[in-house]
């Protein structure tokens, strides 16, 4: 008898299939950047898998990384790694003072604006007290009574987009925690979309050595990519390219 594979909790695939999507994306002495599949773990501290994002990049480069930001695991994209002390010091700084620019593609219920501003608190950690949090998104796209949106947080705190979509009514499809049930069935049932519709999709920054500017660009998944096709979304909505052009970060007029 064959053994059951191990499967990720959320994506229901096999952990190992999960493992042969982790995309390196670009890799130095100091840095190291991958496309993470939705369903695996950043790091052990986050759950029980015995396949992580961090366990999978030491292996493949026999270093020594350290994640510097958070990426839930329903969500896929960018993630960065730091791979040196000085690199991580650095970034870390960087993230705390806002200088790294994150965007990210979602599907959510309702027509959204076409930019809004998000300005609510939401807790740092797991049951920790509710901090100030904001995030600034634009539609890219429409589908019947659902908006595609390109997210930019400008805080890092714990579920932010998904409790921040949520709080303006617009919660993400495939979201189990924030969004609705029903909503969640029906696109699995008619578009076969099964994950969260999350997608880091560009990382820009300096890099933490060099002061070199950097922009990194995750392609969106096919479990994520062919369910939008399937209602009728082109790629042009979703594509990231010249998004830190097209939609610089200028606040929306109150």
């Amino acid at each position: 008898m064959s053994a059951t594979p191990l499967l990720s909790t959320v994506h229901r695939r096999p952990l190992s299939v999960l493992a042969e999507e982790l995309v390196l994306l670009y890799e130095d002495d100091h840095i190291l950047v991958v496309n993470k599949p939705s369903g695996l773990l950043v790091h052990r501290g986050w759950g029980n898998d015995s396949i992580t994002a961090v366990r999978l990049v030491r292996e493949r480069t026999n270093k020594k990384v350290n994640p510097v930001h958070r990426l839930d695991r329903p969500t896929s994209g960018t993630l960065l790694f730091a791979c040196s002390e000085s690199a991580n010091k650095a970034l870390n700084t960087a993230f705390r003072d806002g200088q790294i620019v994150k965007r990210y593609l979602a599907l959510v219920r309702g027509l959204t604006p076409d930019q809004g501003e998000i300005d609510n608190p939401v807790p740092s950690k797991p049951k920790g007290p509710r901090v100030a949090a904001q995030s600034i998104y634009w539609r890219r796209g429409t589908f019947e009574r659902y908006s595609l949106v390109e997210v930019a947080p400008q805080t890092g705190r714990l579920h932010q987009i998904r409790r921040h979509l949520k709080h303006i009514t617009h919660p993400i499809i495939g979201d189990v925690n924030y969004g609705k049930g029903d909503l969640n069935r029906h696109f699995r049932d008619e578009y076969d979309l099964q994950r969260l519709a999350l997608h880091a999709g560009l990382l820009s920054f300096q890099h933490p050595i060099t002061s070199e500017p950097l922009t990194f660009f995750a392609p969106l998944p096919d479990d994520l990519k062919r369910p939008l096709e399937r209602m009728g979304l082109s790629e042009s909505s979703w594509d990231m390219q010249d998004s830190l052009v097209v939609r610089p970060l200028v606040r929306p007029e109150s």
